[in-house]
């Protein structure tokens, strides 16, 4: 019985997740057969012909294993580079002072404000892309890594302290496993925002990938196709965030706020 209850609140999300898909497809359709008819949106068997069509496309694959490969490079670079500097800054006070004004200054600039910038450098390529996707990551991670550390219970770095941890020992098993919910956090929020930054690079400012293919699309008035690769984008996307949720969740197993979830 409990089985049974169990399996149907679990299920209910999904179903709740196909019917919402149904209902935008339903007024998706309305649109293109309705008010919008004569316009460039495509009927939903147009779009999903285009999609069936790519799909059978060497060049389709080629350009999907680039922009997520380019996204995961630059996320993995982004972590590495905003926990590290996080942890820097977060345990040195005078860091933390010196650098609070710049970090409040980039925040809210968007990667794609200096793309200009970054083409004219490294050129439309996957390093352009690479290093605009750690712009528009490294930093929200960095800041919230710095907060996790800032939040730390000084009791518990005291006491491994008193204990003859050294300095080292004390990041490894009292301020990072400390900090290591609101690092989570910042990954998960940063995993698709990796992903919009890789097409919009490719969009704008002509990096391989997707985001050049939904340019030659709509550059050519090819609307089913385009609106195809918006859905690729949409599951991409959906991917993303559905495998960062599972790698915090592993990683977090042992945390408070999981083990209450998973009660």
């Amino acid at each position: 019985m409990m089985t049974a209850q169990r399996w149907r609140h679990s299920a209910r999300p999904t179903a709740y997740g196909v019917i919402g898909v149904l209902g935008l497809l339903l007024v998706w359709q309305w649109l293109a057969v309705g008010p919008l008819s004569g316009t460039s949106l495509p009927t939903v068997a147009e779009a999903i012909g285009a999609l069936v069509q790519m799909l059978g496309e060497g060049g389709f694959w080629e350009d999907t294993s680039v922009t997520a490969g380019t996204a995961l490079i630059g996320l993995a670079a982004s972590i590495v580079v905003g926990v590290v500097l996080g942890i820097l800054i977060g345990t040195s006070q005078l860091l933390r002072f010196a650098t609070s004004a710049v970090l409040e200054f980039l925040k809210p600039i968007p990667p794609i404000v200096i793309l200009p910038i970054v083409v004219l450098v490294l050129g439309p390529t996957t390093e352009m892309t690479i290093v605009l996707v750690i712009i528009g990551c490294a930093i929200p991670i960095l800041i919230q890594t710095v907060a996790g550390v800032f939040d730390v219970d000084p009791v518990r770095t005291d006491t491994a302290r008193s204990y003859g941890m050294g300095r080292a020992e004390i990041l490894g098993r009292v301020v990072l496993p400390g900090a290591s919910p609101f690092i989570a956090t910042a990954i998960r929020v940063s995993a698709p925002a990796a992903l919009v930054v890789t097409v919009v690079a490719g969009l704008l400012g002509g990096g391989p990938g997707l985001g050049q293919s939904l340019y030659q699309a709509q550059t050519a008035g090819d609307s089913a196709r385009m609106y195809a690769l918006i859905i690729v984008l949409g599951v991409l996307g959906m991917v993303f965030q559905a495998a960062s949720q599972l790698v915090e969740a592993k990683a977090l197993h042992w945390h408070e706020s999981k083990r209450e979830v998973q009660a």
